[in-house]
């Protein structure tokens, strides 16, 4: 048997156990690039078989495609989430990693409560640094 026919058993093997993803059907239905899915990949997060070169992303892969996504929108690193994975994939109790994911959301509340309350400072400040420079200009068009 060549390798062709080993790769397209081990293909149909797969494809037969439960739906797969090709690289380009991950990228396209969470609108991102490839290289951001090999990125996940190089970062451990994500895990495809392999057919020789080609990538084939399981049910598994998809669904942590779309939790690396939604943990980055909500402002969580790579290595929280890899955190939230490995807790998952070594107890697969529920209760541990939702006392993980609840004190990591705690902290990223705390960090962008502060985060507004110094956006907020700001926005004071340039507030009087616009009346000044408006009232400056103001003298100076008066003559």
């Amino acid at each position: 048997m060549n390798a062709d026919n080993k790769s397209e058993k081990h293909s149909s093997r797969v494809e037969q156990d439960a739906p797969t993803f090709s690289i380009g059907e991950l990228s396209k239905h969470f609108d991102v690039t490839p290289r951001s899915i090999r990125f996940y990949e190089e970062q451990g997060l994500l895990s495809p078989q392999r057919a020789g070169q080609t990538r084939i992303y399981s049910k598994k892969d998809k669904v942590r495609l779309k939790l690396i996504l939604r943990g980055k929108r909500l402002g969580f690193s790579l290595a929280e989430t890899r955190t939230l994975f490995n807790l998952y994939d070594s107890h697969q109790n529920s209760k541990i990693q939702l006392q993980a994911m609840l004190e990591m959301t705690t902290e990223k509340r705390a960090i962008l409560i502060q985060q507004l309350e110094d956006i907020n400072v700001l926005m004071i400040e340039l507030d009087e640094v616009e009346s000044r420079c408006k009232d400056e200009l103001e003298q100076l068009n008066k003559g």
